[in-house]
């Protein structure tokens, strides 16, 4: 799990939004290896940071800030340089789900993609976005996680 903030990272405020969504993760699916880290609101970091990871054979990453409209919000960017697809319908859903109490939640540009067998997702930055999405697409991680594993139907 990666927290993409310039202010994070360069020590100027304390992450709220990476252990709300570690902990929401950790409820979701108890036993789940999290790691989590920390980059700059910079494209080639964030990019580099996931990939390791999904090198490292990781079933999902989540990415939580740099997914609005602010000048350096490229977050989304950064992970379609990597996706062999992309998975639209959970951004979808995050968004509406989320939308219809709290109205900015459009303006956020999360989205979710597939490199190798690893799923990748985009979330905002705020610890209510980011677990109030992370709730909006639970239910199915499991099931998109067996399929990229090769699981499930048809296999």
């Amino acid at each position: 799990m990666l927290t993409v903030s310039d202010g994070v990272a360069a020590a100027r405020r304390p992450d709220a939004s990476g252990p709300a969504l570690a902990a929401e993760v950790e409820r979701a699916f108890p036993g789940a290896h999290v790691e989590r880290a920390v980059e700059a609101d910079d494209p080639v970091s964030v990019a580099s940071r996931i990939l390791g990871w999904c090198d490292a054979g990781f079933d999902l990453v989540l990415a939580t800030g740099g997914t609005g409209v602010a000048p350096r919000d490229r977050t989304p960017e950064a992970v379609r340089t990597l996706v062999e697809f992309e998975v639209p319908g959970l951004a979808e859903k995050m968004r509406a789900e989320t939308g219809a109490a709290f109205p900015a939640a459009y303006l956020s540009r999360g989205m979710a993609g597939v490199r190798g067998a690893t799923l990748i997702a985009a979330l905002p930055g705020s610890p209510r976005g980011a677990v109030d999405c992370f709730r909006a697409v639970e239910a199915l991680l499991p099931h998109a996680i067996a399929l990229l594993r090769g699981e499930g139907a048809g296999h």
